[in-house]
């Protein structure tokens, strides 16, 4: 490594406290609560859903389609694919899962 013998000298406490933290750093010993954000608890705890819940009010908008005559059903993914993604003309198996 280069030395440039006319940049200015550091004194013996910069250099421990550089050390120091460059250490703390390494190791990543950083202070925990640096990144977080101050949060209402009881407003988190209002929006949180268990697992379970009485969803009886909730309304679905989905139009679920029966299966195409130009479909198939992977027998590896259970996923409903077009004709055109079997991996082989008399397979029941999609490309991506050949």
């Amino acid at each position: 490594m280069a030395t440039d013998y006319d940049a200015s000298r550091k004194t013996e406490d910069e250099q421990k406290e550089e050390s120091l933290e460059a250490r703390r750093l390494a190791s990543g010993d950083q202070d925990k609560t640096s990144g977080k954000v101050d949060e209402d608890e009881a407003e988190l705890a209002d929006t949180y859903e268990l697992p379970g819940a009485d969803l009886s009010h909730e309304t679905l908008s989905i139009e679920v389609t029966p299966k195409q005559a130009d479909e198939f059903t992977c027998t590896v993914c259970f996923l409903v694919q077009h004709e055109s993604r079997r991996s082989s003309p008399a397979g029941e198996v999609c490309s991506d899962c050949a």
